[in-house]
């Protein structure tokens, strides 16, 4: 069960942001995820709230309003090509929308599944 948080700037667009959820879903699905598995949110931030370097580490140009942070919570133990396949899977798909996809960035944080209860405090996977 992945958790997808994007965080951006506020005040974007609200279909850019279903568009990055969209794709990000797609990429997931793609790399063995249940379609029925969706949970996503936003996060909007303002300026005062969501700090970021223009260029770390090496970019070309100055990540700016756009800049789009994608979290992926989900279960340890997949591989890194798994999860490379899914990076150039999504960065297609949000290059397809439009977006610079060196202004997006991209964090996999991993837990066990028995610290997943999915309702009513049921651990299902113990």
């Amino acid at each position: 069960m992945p958790l997808v948080t994007l965080t951006v700037r506020s005040h974007q667009p609200a279909a850019r942001n279903a568009g990055i959820l969209d794709a990000v879903h797609r990429a997931l699905v793609a790399s063995g995820v249940p379609e029925t598995d969706r949970f996503h949110r936003v996060l909007e931030l303002g300026a005062d709230n969501f700090r970021y370097d223009a260029r770390y580490p090496d970019l070309e140009s100055d990540r700016g309003e756009d800049f789009a942070l994608i979290e992926i919570l989900w279960s340890a133990g997949r591989s890194v090509k798994v999860k490379k396949k899914l990076l150039a899977d999504l960065m297609a798909s949000l290059a397809a929308l439009g977006l610079n996809t060196e202004h997006v960035m991209v964090c996999f944080k991993e837990t066990t599944w028995e610290n997943w209860s999915f309702a009513g405090g049921r651990l299902i996977h113990t």
